[in-house]
């Protein structure tokens, strides 16, 4: 329900907020006394190009390249709205020694899948672009920085592949066009009134988009695109000395191709009062802000700096805590609510207090964050307060230089970008800590209260409502009750008590019963003398990370399929605590130690997960053991989701892709209950009682299977197993159950027609086939995969690329690991309506030609190497090995799943996907989707 600021580049594909701006040929850190990473090797070319190199190993020899160039839609004149992104898209469509055409291709010949592997995003004050190589090897390298000294400087911006690219443009901008973005650019016009970025949206305008001559794109490539707006960062398992010397030798020759562009005016922060503002957005989330705007921070990092802003996190720890306390009590003011306070674009520094509600019940939610901001600032924090969160952000930085050494390189790569864009010093776990240290040390509440008093300060306060509906009354019915409320005085907060996390013992400890090891993948295997199994796999991609699952009974095997079951409502059994404590007081009864739990319904099991840290691992297992034994079923953690998902329906509803979402896996199973989406009559009529009768039955006495991977001893996690789900009474061993089967749905002659209440030019279409399950016959089953892939390919070649005609084609092969003869294969597309039975026409036509004709060698190795890599880069997490020995127990199968994966891929032949493809994407089988604005063509 949280909707951060700074998420919402992610709404719209773009990057991130923005500090540093422009050419900016020096590094951070020569104007602070903060030492940056010593590992990062940084660097400025003669041109003014800035580097940074950095050595890492985790995974195992691969490597991120990320080319940041210091320039997004602010630069862009009035006829130039949109052109940044433009140019993002046209990077891929030729250059010098890249026909057009050509790069994707390259890259998947060598591994790269296009968007996982290689992408770009364009921002207001940055473009980045982005190449993560499944190996290190200096061939691959080369080709990648060769790819990024194109864009540089060598893009042709062909008008021919222009006019294609313009409708991939139009298609993602009709993507974009949500009720949620529209009611995101309404809330940054209400915080930086008047200034540049409120009309400086990435995305751009449809008729420059339309228009706009190549001659304008190239003109604003040669003014933004120069070397001292570049940043270009190489992360991975190599010799950096190697890679600066390639670095230096083919960007050194990049000059300026005439004048850099101005940098904009931004404008200035406006002074103002109290200023309300009225959004009503037909199936936008109903959200209530406050906020206080003030000038942009744009000072040097430095110690000083980073001190005071630890101290005003501290202040807004304190405020959040106190807000989801609030959110979690019997008739709350709100579903959530969150307070931040930050950096805007560039623009302005913003702290916003954002409270998600149920349509119609913004009141609440407005008066009691007025309130609480007022109790915060008048009456300040308690030591207790300030002890518990400082307690758990130094938990996670401790945790932070633990595993400073196994940091994943693409994660390195995109903070290494965004210290670059902020104009940060990149500083290592160890820095960070002790900067923290340093801050927090012999720090008083008075002081985080001053911090506070001055985080809501400035222009404002700024109140927006974004509602369905209109308010009766308009914004002096919102300006009224705001007024009221400040006039209404509050109460210092409650004194906190001490709270003694109370499931520490469950009886004695559990006996094993049998233990084996599975020698080849690492793992070990016991038995304990009450049925649970554990299976434990010491990893050390991750220093300090330990994962757990505990998969409990049979999940959607074990549910009706002709009645609905509240699954909607299985993350409130989290937020429903414990029999003892509920949610809040646990948290603060294990402060400072690192732990997390989810619950989820998968197809064959009651899944919960946690990660934790070697050091907490004891209480992590004790968490978990304690939602199995002693669970809270609190009625307001069910009340405050159910009221989530009667907000979210309207939402669902106001898009193609909230409709796809809401109904797609229910039609894909032939109307199967297990994967519906709850209807409005069912939420209103659902009881908490509802949850706990899904829940109990297999909380009590279903198999428990428990998978542990990570940094940990076998002998660890066999001693903190048997002191928790090993001494819980006995319950069967894991097993695999046979359940109700599920089907696909039967073909028609026409396509299925649902409506959203989107824009009537945005359709989406589908067209699935039935495929078998995966365990049939695994190598069968990856030639399925590899047929989806082709066929892909094949759908962004004339779809995409050659028609323009859409942002986002795609195939997707899913095919069960639990219900037998059950798996589908399904191909997607957003356009406008009309061309709907075009897409259908291509579709019919590749697939037939795959099966008729066959598919070319190269055309195997763009499909195989990227999946191939993808899969070698994933052996190398725990998520992976997590995700694939879970459930391995009761169905061995999993196992041989692990073995053959890259065996099976490697033997694929292209007659095995042609096979495939005439196995498949059978005509008379042909599903299809469509969803479209009432009377839409």
């Amino acid at each position: 329900m949280r909707r951060n600021l700074l998420a919402f580049a992610a709404v719209i594909a773009l990057a991130g907020p923005i500090i540093a701006h422009a050419a900016t040929p020096a590094w951070a850190q020569t104007a602070s006394d903060i030492a940056p990473d010593p590992a990062v090797r940084f660097g400025v070319l003669p041109n003014g190009m800035r580097y940074a190199i950095m050595k890492n190993a985790t995974p195992a020899g691969q490597t991120s390249i990320r080319l940041r160039i210091g320039s997004g839609s602010l630069e862009e004149n009035d006829d130039q709205q949109g052109l940044a992104h433009v140019l993002e898209h046209m990077a891929f469509q030729g250059s010098t020694h890249v026909p057009r055409g050509e790069m994707i291709k390259i890259l998947e010949r060598n591994g790269l899948a296009f968007g996982p592997d290689t992408n770009a995003q364009t921002g207001w004050t940055q473009t980045v672009y982005m190449l993560d190589l499944p190996k290190s090897d200096p061939a691959l390298i080369d080709t990648g920085l060769m790819l990024m000294r194109e864009t540089a400087s060598e893009l042709i911006i062909d008008p021919k592949a222009l006019e294609t690219e313009r409708g991939v443009v139009l298609s993602e901008e009709r993507l974009r066009d949500t009720p949620e973005y529209r009611a995101l650019k309404a809330q940054i016009n209400l915080l930086a009134h008047g200034q540049r970025i409120t009309d400086r949206y990435p995305i751009g305008l449809v008729p420059v988009i339309k228009n706009a001559p190549a001659s304008l794109v190239r003109d604003f490539y040669r003014a933004n695109y120069q070397p001292e707006r570049a940043t270009l960062i190489v992360i991975g398992d190599f010799d950096p000395a190697e890679i600066e010397a390639k670095i230096k030798a083919k960007f050194s020759d990049w000059a300026p191709a005439g004048p850099a562009a101005a940098d904009p005016d931004l404008g200035q922060v406006a002074k103002r009062g109290l200023t309300v503002s009225l959004v009503d957005v037909p199936g936008a989330q109903s959200l209530t802000y406050i906020a206080w705007a003030r000038p942009y921070d744009a000072s040097p990092d430095s110690k000083a700096k980073r001190h005071r802003e630890i101290v005003e996190n501290l202040a807004l720890a304190v405020l959040n805590r106190r807000l989801g306390r609030l959110a979690t009590e019997p008739n709350p003011p709100f579903l959530a609510a969150d307070a931040s306070f930050e950096n805007l674009l560039h623009s302005t520094k913003v702290a916003v207090i954002e409270g998600a509600t149920s349509p119609g019940a913004w009141r609440p939610a407005l008066t009691t964050i007025e309130q609480e901001v007022r109790r915060l600032t008048t009456y300040g924090v308690s030591q207790a307060e300030v002890d518990q969160e400082s307690a758990q952000t130094r938990a996670q930085l401790v945790n932070a230089v633990a595993g400073a050494h196994t940091r994943p390189t693409p994660e390195l790569a995109s903070g290494l970008v965004e210290s670059a864009d902020e104009n940060l010093v990149f500083t290592e776990p160890a820095t960070d800590l002790a900067l923290y240290d340093e801050a927090v040390k012999g720090v008083t509440p008075e002081e985080v209260d001053a911090a506070a008093r001055q985080i809501f300060a400035g222009a404002g306060p700024l109140v927006e409502l974004e509602t369905p509906t209109p308010v009766e009354g308009g914004e002096k019915t919102v300006a009224d009750a705001y007024a009221a409320s400040a006039a209404t005085q509050v109460a210092a907060p409650a004194v906190q008590k001490t709270i003694v996390w109370p499931y520490t013992s469950f009886g004695p400890p559990g006996a094993v019963k049998a233990r084996a090891e599975i020698a080849d993948l690492g793992a070990t295997v016991v038995r304990f003398a009450n049925g649970v199994a554990l299976t434990v796999k010491p990893t050390d991609f991750r220093k300090d990370q330990t994962m757990v699952t505990v998969a409990i009974g049979h999940g959607r095997e074990d549910l009706p399929a002709d009645r609905a079951t509240p699954l909607w409502a299985a993350p409130a059994f989290i937020e429903g605590g414990f029999e003892a404590l509920d949610h809040e007081d646990s948290e603060r009864a294990l402060a400072g130690r690192l732990y997390s739990a989810k619950l989820s319904v998968t197809d064959s099991a009651f899944q919960l997960q946690g990660t934790t840290r070697p050091a907490d691992f004891a209480t992590q297992m004790q968490v978990l053991a304690a939602y199995v034994a002693h669970p809270g079923y609190r009625t307001e953690a069910f009340e405050r989701f159910r009221q989530g998902w009667l907000s979210a329906l309207p939402q669902l509803a106001a898009t193609p892709e909230g409709v796809l979402g809401r109904d797609l896996e229910q039609l894909l199973h032939a109307g199967d209950n297990r994967w519906g989406t709850p209807s409005q009559a069912e939420l209103t009529a659902a009881k908490p009682a509802d949850l706990k009768a899904l829940l109990a039955g297999p909380l009590a006495d279903a198999p428990i299977e428990i998978t542990i991977v990570g940094d940990i001893t076998v002998d660890e996690a066999i001693k903190q197993v048997a002191a928790t789900f090993g001494a819980l009474p006995a319950r069967p061993a894991p097993d695999v159950k046979s359940g109700a089967p599920t089907v696909f749905p039967a073909p028609d002659a026409a396509p299925l027609v649902e409506s959203d209440g989107g824009r009537p030019d945005q359709a989406i279409a589908v067209a699935a086939w039935p495929v078998t399950d995966f365990y049939q016959n695994m190598r069968q089953a990856r030639a399925d995969i590899l047929a989806g892939d082709v066929l892909e390919n094949r759908l962004i070649d004339r779809v995409r690329n050659a028609e323009g005609a859409t942002y986002s084609p795609g195939v997707n092969v899913a095919l069960s690991e639990t219900f037998r003869r059950y798996g589908r294969s399904l191909a997607y597309v957003e356009m406008p309506p009309q061309k709907l039975p075009g897409f259908y026409a291509d579709l019919a036509e590749l697939a037939a030609d795959m099966h008729a004709k066959g598919i070319t060698a190269d055309e195997l190795e763009r499909a195989r190497n990227p999946h191939v890599s993808s899969i070698q880069k994933a052996m190398l997490t725990n998520e992976y090995w997590l995700q694939r020995l879970e459930g391995s127990i009761a169905d061995p199968r999993r196992l041989d799943l692990i073995r053959t994966t890259l065996p099976d891929y490697a033997s694929l032949t292209a007659a095995d996907v042609q096979a495939a493809a005439a196995r498949d994407f059978d005509a008379a089988k042909t599903w299809k989707l469509e969803i479209k604005a009432p009377g839409a063509p």
